[in-house]
């Protein structure tokens, strides 16, 4: 299926093409050439003496692309015909570059600058070869606060609006209560106001509703944890699939996390468990990917360690460090060897571009200030030590490596820009030094940071607007800046708007409203269970009938089952099928009410092997049901089950020809994975079947995995950590944005939807799209256009066309 089934008026049509010319300038993001390893090099090692740092020779410099292009040895128009390639290429001894008295370019390097000029010039933001003088204070500090101007005492508008003044700038103006509620809820949730809750904010005359609408988003676990782990996956490369996942060598920290989201977990004691896990399930960060085939020395386990830890905590990209000592920044090769070293559990030698050094790395902290690792100590100990020294009180710049992704977040530009380039000046060092020292007296909480910060009237200001991102060291702030939706917030925007949410989600995690000790209740005693068999583990593709006869005194009121099998399952009670799968990490649940009755009932499950050489196999189904008459009643599998090796027949999902001959089923030996997953996520399931959970959230994108469509709209594979994601849009995006049969269908669904509600006058319609989806009425003109073109008569295809154009106004798209 797709969208464009019919000719859309160009009116709509219209609505791309502002998206596209809003948010990319009309250029697609598709530049492939990697500066810092690439180009950087062959400039450093040939260029840099007489044109880097304080060298000006021949009247041109090339510390940054600015500089570069402001030379005019380079002609983007006409790559080839570029000064810079008739110098290098140049046989003229009075001409060439470098001099005559130096060493030439190889024909490698002169053929990569070339396509470095043809690709359009790309440069690292947060690269350049000019002299840095600035070095970022470690420990924190609370500068004092300037004088309150116009009873505005917030500390962040104190601090602001003395840049203000200092800068020559006027204050940016307040923006209204629909703005503001449209803005804070897809900040802090991600999420779209509701109609009849932006109605009752508006309508609200209290002078505190600002305050008391942020502490009630912030109250809520799921659309805040749900919304927040887009954030911290992306930072800690956590997904749930895609690279290293498949093989096993990648492990998981998405249970771990959602947890400590929903809890508001302390970030440092976050830290800790991710840096020293206490249990498997923090471990998966440490260990990063285990990359098949050999690898370089760049690539090993050790070194992805040094490089996520830096990036993750402090805003460091040890990357280039890695390979050679960075000419970024300070850090050298033995820095980033001395934090592979801590997580090494084998002697690690140093690798220089790849080529061993002959030295030996010892396990070292890059901030002695703070303390120091003992390269003696065992491993876990030594993470330990690392987990404390990182989260220590004093160490300044792990607090303000987090609160100022927070302030980009939030305000669309980090304070350090960019972000993961922190030994770079901030553009107001007392602002970012508050929410650092502030953060770590609210107990490193990062719910009370993003508290602060929506508090201030700086955040309550309207957006400025930007024509061409600038270099950071010319940046001047003069407001908070419109942000790009990200891909899962455009989605559960869109899947809000429509009901077209997804049904199940990928991630391993457990939603359940249900309290600790109400979980903790439920047995989970049964056994894993097969038939019997001389060749043991079973043969691939083996299949199993297994079966279990229960009478039941009474009706059943209330509960339900779950069951997995290793591999796959179907499950039948008397006689129908009510439940299949195939992924025995994906256990399911049954409600019973519908399906057991008073008197005898037979559960069936056809088990089925699966691999491609024998391997282990079982069955695991656990029950709690409560009776019409009050009593509670258990079941499990365990060896009062029967099996039989021939199996029964299914039609239309009834069972036929059931075997005759039975025996006793064995019950055999459990997994490890088997076993710690039943206790965990199985007796969440259970629980929430058997006791009732409530009413739960709609699904989120952040519970999903990558699709193209996601993808396109700039959600990472998350094989790096990824702290900013692209703010252009690329020819694919505006593509998909058009035709993408998944996004089609959900504005189809949202037709279908209006289409069953009471109806209302086409006039009435408009507004209440235009409230859902953009907080606000429409303006004559617009609520004209969208009239005439959804009819006084409205169907499916012109309400899905009305949807789609609403979603498509850059106005939908940005947080703002």
């Amino acid at each position: 299926m797709t969208f464009r089934r019919r000719f859309i008026p160009h009116r709509f049509s219209v609505c791309v093409l502002l998206v596209v010319a809003l948010t990319s300038g009309g250029q697609a993001d598709d530049a492939k050439i990697d500066f810092p390893h690439d180009v950087a090099p062959i400039l450093k090692r040939h260029c840099v003496t007489c044109h880097g740092g304080r060298e000006r020779e021949g009247d041109f410099s090339i510390n940054t692309r600015g500089d570069l292009i402001e030379s005019q040895i380079i002609d983007l128009d006409s790559p080839d015909a570029s000064h810079l390639i008739e110098l290098i290429t140049s046989d003229d001894p009075d001409a060439q570059m470098p001099p005559s008295d130096r060493a030439r370019l190889s024909a490698s390097e002169v053929a990569m600058l070339r396509r470095w000029i043809a690709e359009g010039l790309p440069w690292d933001a947060e690269l350049t070869f000019a002299i840095n003088s600035y070095e970022p204070p470690l420990k924190p500090r609370m500068p004092p606060l300037p004088a309150a101007v116009d009873r505005r005492d917030h500390p962040i508008d104190r601090i602001l609006d003395a840049y203000l003044v200092d800068n020559d700038l006027p204050r940016p103006a307040a923006i209204d209560d629909a703005t503001f509620a449209r803005r804070i809820h897809l900040d802090l949730t991600g999420l779209l106001p509701t109609p009849q809750r932006l109605q009752e904010f508006l309508a609200d005359q209290d002078p505190d509703k600002r305050e008391r609408l942020i502490d009630e988003l912030l109250a809520d676990r799921f659309a805040y944890g749900e919304h927040w782990l887009t954030f911290f996956n992306d930072l800690l490369r956590n997904d749930y699939s895609g690279t290293g996942f498949i093989t096993g060598g990648r492990k998981q920290v998405s249970g771990w996390l959602y947890d400590a989201l929903l809890a508001n977990k302390p970030f440092d004691q976050m830290a800790r468990e991710l840096i020293a896990p206490p249990t498997v399930e923090s471990r998966g960060y440490i260990d990063g990917i285990k990359w098949r085939g050999e690898v370089s020395a760049g690539q090993t386990l050790e070194i992805q360690f040094a490089q996520s830890l830096s990036q993750s905590f402090l805003g460091i990209n040890m990357k280039c460090a890695s390979c050679h000592d960075s000419f970024i920044d300070r850090w050298t090769l033995r820095d980033a060897y001395g934090l592979a070293a801590i997580y090494a559990s084998r002697p690690l030698g140093l690798h220089r571009c790849d080529k061993p050094t002959g030295q030996m790395a010892e396990a070292a902290w890059i901030f002695p200030e703070l303390g120091q690792i003992d390269p003696a100590a065992p491993r876990d100990e030594r993470l330990k030590q690392l987990a404390d020294l990182m989260t220590d009180r004093e160490n300044g710049r792990f607090a303000r490596t987090i609160v100022n992704r927070l302030w980009y977040r939030m305000m669309g530009r980090g304070i350090v820009h960019p972000l993961d380039a922190m030994q770079n000046k901030p553009w107001n060092i007392d602002l970012l030094d508050y929410l650092a020292s502030d953060f770590i007296a609210n107990g490193f909480d990062l719910k009370a940071t993003l508290k602060r910060i929506a508090t201030s009237r700086a955040y309550q200001s309207q957006t400025e607007t930007v024509a061409q991102p600038e270099l950071s060291e010319t940046y001047v702030y003069r407001g908070p800046r419109a942000r790009r939706m990200t891909a899962e917030q455009f989605l559960d925007a869109i899947w809000q708007l429509t009901g077209s949410g997804p049904e199940k989600f990928d991630a391993p995690v457990v939603r359940s409203n249900l309290e600790k000790d109400a979980i903790e209740s439920i047995a989970m005693d049964g056994d894993w269970i097969w038939g019997a068999s001389e060749v043991q583990p079973p043969a691939a593709g083996a299949e199993v009938a297994l079966r279990k006869t229960i009478t039941l005194p009474a009706g059943v009121a209330d509960g339900g089952a779950m069951l997995t099998c290793d591999n796959a399952f179907r499950l039948f009670i008397n006689g129908r099928r009510v439940a299949a799968g195939d992924n025995w990490t994906r256990p399911q649940t049954v409600p019973l009410v519908k399906h057991l009755t008073k008197g005898e009932n037979t559960l069936l499950v056809i088990a089925k092997n699966a691999g491609s050489s024998p391997n282990p196999a079982g069955l695991y189904f656990q029950a709690q049901i409560t009776l019409d008459d009050g009593a509670v009643k258990r079941l499990k599998s365990d060896d009062s089950w029967q099996f039989s090796n021939a199996l029964p027949k299914e039609t239309k999902g009834q069972l036929t020809d059931l075997p005759t001959e039975w025996q006793p089923a064995e019950v055999v030996p459990a997994v490890a994975s088997w076993t710690s997953l039943i206790q965990a996520e199985g007796r969440m399931l259970l629980a929430r079947v058997a006791l009732g959970d409530g009413d739960l959230p709609p699904i989120r994108a952040s519970l999903m995995k990558n699709t193209a469509l996601m993808k396109s709209l700039g959600r990472p594979m998350r094989e790096q950590i990824v702290s900013m994601r692209p703010d252009r849009l690329t020819t694919l995006e505006a593509i998909d944005l058009a035709n993408d049969a998944a996004l089609a269908e959900s504005f189809a669904a949202g037709a279908r939807l209006i289409l069953q509600q009471p109806p209302q006058p086409t006039d009435a319609l408009v507004r209440s799209l235009f409230l859902a989806a953009l907080s606000r009425q429409p303006s004559e003109v617009e609520a004209s256009l969208f009239a005439e073109a959804i009819g006084q008569q409205p169907n499916e295809a012109s309400l899905q066309d009305a949807l789609w154009a609403i979603c498509m106004l850059p106005e939908f798209l940005l947080v703002r």
